[in-house]
C-alpha cells in the first residue's frame, strides 16, 4: 500500500556514479547514528534475511503476491504513481525496509510513522471478490496484515531457497519480523511460519484476478528499468515466478517459466555477490553503530 510495499535495499543497494563507479546511496549514512542496536541487531534472524541478496527476489514475489487483494490494489492504482516514476518509489520503499531493519529504534519507528501518516490519505473504495463495493483505507487491519503477510511469505520463502542459513531458523524471521508489522499498526501479527500460512489461507477467498491486476503484474513483469539491471532483471522475474506456490501462481494468470529460472537465478545471485560484497552499506552502517555502541559501554565499565 502506498510507498510501504516491498522491496528491500539490494535493488538500490549502489547508485552509478558520476565516474560509473557505484556509490551507495546517501541516506545509508545516517545508519550510522543512533543510541541502540534497534529492534533486531547483529545475529538476528532478520539481518541475515533481509541483508541478503534474495530479496532482490523476494521483492519481485511480494509485490505479484500484493496485487492479489483487491483491496490492496485499489490503494495502488487509486494512490500511487509506480508506473510513471517506478525508481522514486523503489527508492522510498527502500529506505523504509533497510532503516525499520538496520536503524535503530527510534529511527525504526520514526520510518514506519511517516509512512502511517502516508497512509491516513490512501482511501477509496473497491468491488471485493464476491461484487460487493467496499470501502479501504491503507491502515485498515485487514489490508496492513496482507501486506505485511505477503512481505513476510516472499522474503523467508526466497532466502529458504537462495539464502543461507537463518539464525533460529524461518520462525524466528517471522517473530522478529512481527515488530515491523507492529510498528505499522497491525496487531497481533503471526510469529510463526505456521500462523503465517494459516493467514495467508484465510485470505484466499477475498483473492481477485481483474484488469488491474493484470495491468499490475504486466508493469512488474516490465518496469522499464535502465541499462543492465534491466537487461537482468527477466532473470529475477523468472525466478521470483518460478518460487511462487503454484496456488498464487495460477491466481496471478503466470505460469512458471519454461527455462530453469530457480538454478538461473541462484547463478545470478552469486556472481551478484562477488560484485557487490555480502554486506550492503546499511548493516555496514549499522554494524559501524554497534561496535561504537559497544565501544562506549567497555569504557564505562572499565572505568567503573
Amino acid at each position: 500500500m502506498g510507498d510501504q510495499q516491498v522491496l528491500t535495499e539490494p535493488p538500490a543497494r549502489w547508485r552509478p556514479g558520476r565516474t560509473g563507479r557505484r556509490e551507495p546511496a546517501g541516506w545509508t549514512r545516517s545508519l550510522a547514528e543512533g543510541d541502540d542496536a534497534g529492534f533486531f541487531g547483529p545475529g538476528s534472524a532478520v539481518w541475515a534475511v533481509n541483508g541478503s541478496l534474495p530479496t532482490l527476489v523476494a521483492g519481485i514475489r511480494a509485490l505479484l503476491l500484493q496485487t492479489l487483494h483487491p483491496g490492496a490494489m485499489a490503494g495502488v492504482h487509486d494512490h500511487s504513481r509506480y508506473s510513471e516514476d517506478p525508481l522514486r518509489r523503489l527508492d522510498g520503499t527502500v529506505r523504509w525496509v533497510a532503516v525499520t531493519t538496520f536503524g535503530d529504534r527510534r529511527a525504526a519507528t520514526a520510518a514506519s510513522a511517516f509512512v502511517s501518516r502516508l497512509h491516513e490519505h490512501v482511501t477509496g473504495t473497491y468491488v471485493d471478490a464476491r461484487g460487493v463495493e467496499r470501502s479501504y483505507s491503507a491502515n485498515d487491519q485487514e489490508l496492513l496484515r496482507w501486506v505485511h503477510d505477503a512481505f513476510t511469505e516472499a522474503f523467508v520463502g526466497a532466502h529458504r531457497i537462495w539464502g543461507g542459513p537463518i539464525p533460529g531458523g524461518p520462525d524466528a524471521y517471522v517473530r522478529e519480523w512481527a515488530q515491523a508489522g507492529r510498528l505499522m499498526g497491525l496487531a497481533d501479527p503471526p510469529t510463526t511460519v505456521a500462523e503465517l500460512q494459516a493467514e495467508l489461507e484465510a485470505f484466499l477467498p477475498e483473492t481477485k484476478l481483474d484488469e488491474r491486476v493484470v495491468a499490475a503484474v504486466r508493469f512488474i513483469r516490465r518496469p522499464g528499468l535502465p541499462g543492465l539491471t534491466g537487461r537482468l532483471y527477466p532473470i529475477l522475474f523468472g525466478g521470483a515466478v518460478a518460487s511462487l506456490d503454484p496456488r498464487y501462481r495460477a491466481l496471478l494468470g503466470l505460469r512458471r517459466p519454461w527455462w530453469p529460472a530457480i538454478t538461473l537465478t541462484r547463478m545470478f545471485l552469486a556472481v551478484a555477490v562477488r560484485v557487490l560484497g555480502r554486506v550492503s552499506p546499511s548493516e555496514q552502517n549499522a554494524r559501524a553503530r554497534v561496535a561504537r555502541l559497544d565501544g562506549a559501554h567497555a569504557s564505562m565499565s572499565s572505568a567503573d
